[in-house]
């Protein structure tokens, strides 16, 4: 709690902006061999003295040392005109991507210059995107789950906040390392029990305080009067083996009562009591409570979707189609995707912002959870923005993977970018594949779609 004090939690939106030049150097021009010319040494003929007294012989040699000049200002030629072919050809590619890279970064800019002021005006949506990148930003080890969920009501005033707590097994209990020298070895001493309960307990009631003071601080249009922290623990049941997940505690702070207290000298159970605060004596016992407030489920930014894949014939051209039909298209093949598994795949609503245009919900216990998708109907090769505006939506979200679709392909940094990280990038030929997989067939065809959309432009 101690180090979010000395932090600044309100959003910097011009840190968000991508301000960064095209990152690949233009190719250099290729370096071509001096022109050849009849009058170099190499090509003018060592004539002797029957040279000079035997006319044919001095011919004979200006002929040779002619042709030879004319050999090598061929071979110069053709490896000018290589040369320069390629380098037009490399440099026409370079201004190609750097163009694409400008173009979405500046879309990207524009987009969080939007969101931005949609904040400063009070729009609900933007209200409820803004304390999403706040608590997003919110630093904490690697071992901490970080993963929460969110409902902004705007006419109360008040944000719910569904919060994943660190389980006790995932806390380090290592207190010591001494190395042994008689022995070679180290020897490792732990937190002894009723300690680390002691300090598992405190830890959790800090990321309450700690949550709801990030959210007031945060807050610079007053969107909010009170907050409501609701903490939840996912664990193994160590009498069943079964995963079991409980909400231990439940806060709920008003803005200016809360921003009385001074958070640097107060004990965090104490504070957290005195604010009414729900809990059992024992947090790390995981006794489950009941919320002061739920969330409300249901997601505002989804809409009623439409079938688009049974009106595809071969001759449908995907990267041509409408960009909201393209959308919806995405939705339905995902959710067939997803159907045997008992998921849900439910569309956004339609922004053209570069946001996500879909969520799926799969409820496998192994590879499922949140899946966030975004649809690129590009005739253009996709670039790392969008890779990175992806996997931004995966940790705003709390989403377990994200996946990218489109109708062009991916630049080798887009890859590059998604190497490690929980995305999945699926090409125009990938898109293809899955829609066929399903039953359904088209094309896609970049030359033509160009074409098509130039004409509608």
């Amino acid at each position: 709690m101690a180090h979010t004090l000395g932090v600044d939690d309100a959003v910097d939106w011009e840190t968000l902006k991508n301000l960064a030049d095209y990152p690949t150097v233009k190719p250099e021009e290729p370096k071509i061999e001096r022109k050849p010319k009849s009058k170099d040494a190499k090509y003018q003929p060592k004539l002797g003295f029957l040279d000079k007294i035997i006319k044919s012989r001095k011919i004979e040699k200006l002929k040779i040392a002619k042709v030879r000049f004319k050999k090598d200002h061929a071979v110069w030629v053709d490896a000018k005109e290589k040369a320069e072919s390629e380098y037009a050809k490399a440099v026409a590619e370079w201004e190609q991507a750097r163009d694409e890279y400008i173009r979405e970064r500046d879309e990207n800019n524009a987009t969080i210059d939007k969101k931005s002021e949609a904040y400063l005006q009070g729009e609900t949506e933007a209200i409820s995107d803004y304390f999403d990148i706040v608590l997003s930003g919110s630093e904490y080890p690697d071992y901490f789950p970080q993963s929460y969920d969110m409902d902004f009501n705007p006419e109360g005033k008040f944000l719910v906040v569904d919060y994943q707590l660190p389980d006790s097994a995932t806390i380090p209990t290592v207190r010591e390392v001494k190395y042994i020298q008689s022995r070679d070895e180290f020897k490792e001493s732990y937190i002894p029990k009723t300690q680390f309960n002691k300090l598992y307990d405190n830890l959790l009631y800090q990321i309450a305080l700690r949550t709801i003071h990030e959210l007031f601080e945060a807050d610079k249009i007053n969107a909010i009067t009170f907050a409501v922290f609701n903490g939840y623990v996912k664990s193994v049941d160590p009498a069943t083996g079964q995963e079991k997940v409980a909400c231990i505690l439940s806060l709920q702070a008003n803005q200016e009562e809360f921003e009385a207290i001074n958070l640097a000298n107060v004990e965090p159970r104490a504070c957290f009591k005195n604010l009414k605060g729900i809990s059992s004596s024992k947090l790390y016992s995981l006794t489950p409570i009941a919320p002061i407030l739920r969330i409300d489920r249901e997601d505002k930014r989804f809409i009623d979707s439409y079938a688009v894949a049974d009106g595809l014939g071969e001759k449908d051209n995907l990267a041509a189609m409408d960009w909201e039909d393209f959308e919806h298209l995405v939705r339905e093949v995902f959710e067939k995707e997803f159907a045997s598994a008992g998921g849900e795949v439910k569309v956004t609503r339609a922004s053209r912002d570069g946001g996500i245009d879909a969520v799926a919900f799969d409820p496998d216990p192994i590879r499922g959870g949140k899946i966030v998708i975004q649809a690129k109907r590009y005739t253009n090769t996709v670039g790392v923005s969008a890779v990175r505006d992806l996997y931004g939506s995966v940790i705003n979200e709390g989403a377990a993977k994200g996946i990218l679709v489109t109708t062009a392909n991916y630049g080798p940094d887009a890859y590059e970018f998604a190497k490690g990280k929980p995305l999945t990038l699926l090409n125009g030929n990938n898109l293809l594949h899955l829609l066929e997989k399903h039953g359904h067939k088209a094309k896609i065809d970049i030359q033509e779609a160009k074409r098509i959309l130039a004409e509608k432009d």
